[in-house]
């Protein structure tokens, strides 16, 4: 479990210093719990220009330095075609660190203006034709591992919107085996409070510069989510921690997915597919019909 956000009352240099600091052990242990990178892997960055992406590839540049093996790293920005997209200052950026770097141009957003019904949202069909270039790109780089910017907060929101848009419980995994085995996507930054990534690339002054296609869309249901963890965060400010600890402290005896209990090996009646609500009502009331 992370520890909550920093919130540092420290300011200018030594505020920077305590949230790097401290970010890099988070990065780390992430890395660590559940064994994101390994000795001579080839790491993918995804660098969209947002602050998530160019604090992720900071601390993975820093962590690089201080780790017993080796590993490369290397980043890809895909220009998808988004309104006033600015690419030019994530390339000075990569440049002036001096990591390899490549652009992707590839035009989605017209698919995705030309798919997506008026009124409906983009980030469903837009990010399945991103998590397709990536791949492809990772495929041709020989990139071992893809690493996403994705941080605590993301996967608390994916909880919540799955428990109620989708009737599942799940969200963002640390690390992920695509569904034909070939690509290992990865996130460093899953222990990490937004709050303290806002405050480190303000501090850093990264050049942010990202698509805010989907930000500008008023019914998703992810800022609506946001709002309502804003709202009982005034009122509790565990709540995010909280949550976040419950996706580290799972209870599967005291949940209802039988297949999950069955490969636990708890009692459970074995799954039987193709069984109708008639059927179990003959098998539980009986032939008879109820008086």
């Amino acid at each position: 479990m992370t520890a909550p956000p920093i919130r540092a009352q420290k300011t200018g240099a030594d505020a920077l210093a305590a949230l790097d600091r401290s970010l890099l052990l988070d990065l780390g242990r992430c890395c660590k719990d559940f064994g994101l990178i390994e000795h001579q892997d080839r790491v993918m960055v995804a660098l969209s220009g947002g602050k998530d992406s160019f604090t992720m590839l900071h601390l993975l540049m820093a962590m690089r330095k201080r780790t017993p093996f080796s590993f490369e790293l290397f980043a890809v920005t895909i220009d998808q075609g988004q309104p006033g997209f600015r690419a030019e200052p994530i390339v000075n950026h990569v440049t002036n660190v001096g990591i390899p770097f490549h652009l992707v141009k590839q035009d989605t957003y017209s698919i995705v203006k030309e798919k997506v019904p008026a009124g409906k949202t983009y980030c469903s069909l837009c990010s399945r034709l991103r998590r397709g270039i990536l791949y492809r790109v990772a495929s041709e780089l020989g990139a071992t591992k893809i690493a996403l910017g994705h941080h605590r907060d993301d996967l608390i929101e994916t909880l919540l919107l799955n428990l109620l848009y989708s009737g599942q419980t799940k969200a963002m995994p640390a690390r992920l085996v695509s569904d034909d085995n070939m690509h290992v996507v990865i996130r460093p930054m899953a222990y990490l409070a937004e709050s303290d990534i806002a405050d480190f690339a303000r501090l850093k002054g990264f050049p942010v510069s990202t698509c805010d296609t989907c930000g500008s869309q008023d019914n998703l249901h992810r800022k609506k989510i946001k709002k309502m963890l804003i709202e009982l965060e005034e009122e509790n400010p565990k709540v995010k921690g909280n949550l976040f600890a419950a996706l580290t402290n799972v209870v599967p005896t005291h949940l209802l997915d039988r297949s999950l209990l069955e490969r636990l090996g708890m009692p459970v009646r074995p799954i039987q597919t193709g069984r109708t609500r008639r059927s179990y009502e003959l098998e539980v009331l009986g032939s008879q019909e109820p008086n």
